[in-house]
């Protein structure tokens, strides 16, 4: 346990140095009393009072011990918090855009190469549906099995080239709330300390 020797301003730690002119053992601090180590100048950390409330805004960067308006407490070093930037969000932005979405209420993928995927699967499913294919075919893009997407859990789930066209359409929602939710944290001013809450996102 640690012992702070009084001073006129921040309280040092003892490091066992005599105390005017008197040398006593390190084991003091476990076996004195508060009183006792309060009458020679030590002060051992359950007899400091805690520091005063971080405020908003603030956060703290070291703390000393000392005596406050006859208090002996801790004093804490404040500073501004840093604001979040626009690339942090654009961070979050992205991050979300990739964590997947749901869709027919199943979880699927939406890396950068996820989505391209999607949109190509998409755009084909769009030119089966001009040439004719029917909601439940499901052969629709001309190989000799079902069209299947590989979901989030590793479930392979059909859809005909309807399904496909939707499910595109929804990455592409997903993509875009998470671009106009992004635009209106950085357009905020300040932009928000707890920006990546879910609060401020689809």
């Amino acid at each position: 346990m640690t012992l702070y020797r009084e001073a006129a301003g921040p309280f040092p730690v003892w490091a066992g140095e005599a105390i005017e002119g008197v040398l006593y053992q390190r084991e003091i601090e476990q076996v004195w009393s508060a009183a006792d180590l309060e009458a020679v100048g030590l002060w051992r950390e359950d007899m400091i009072a805690a520091a005063a409330p971080v405020p908003d805004g603030k956060q703290i960067t070291s703390a000393t011990v000392q005596r406050v308006e006859g208090v002996v407490r801790y004093v804490n070093t404040l500073v501004d918090v840093p604001r979040p930037t626009e690339d942090q969000v654009d961070a979050e932005r992205d991050r979300r855009i990739a964590a997947g979405f749901t869709f027919a209420g199943v979880i699927y993928q939406s890396r950068p190469e996820d989505r391209e995927n999607i949109m190509g699967a998409g755009t084909a499913a769009l030119g089966a549906m001009m040439q004719g294919a029917l909601p439940g075919d499901y052969r629709w893009h001309g190989g000799d099995s079902d069209f299947a997407w590989i979901a989030a859990d590793n479930s392979l789930n059909p859809m005909d080239a309807q399904t496909v066209y939707a499910f595109g359409l929804a990455a592409m929602a997903h993509k875009t709330a998470h671009i106009f939710a992004a635009r209106a944290i950085k357009d905020a001013n300040p932009v928000p300390a707890d920006f990546a809450d879910n609060i401020y996102w689809p």
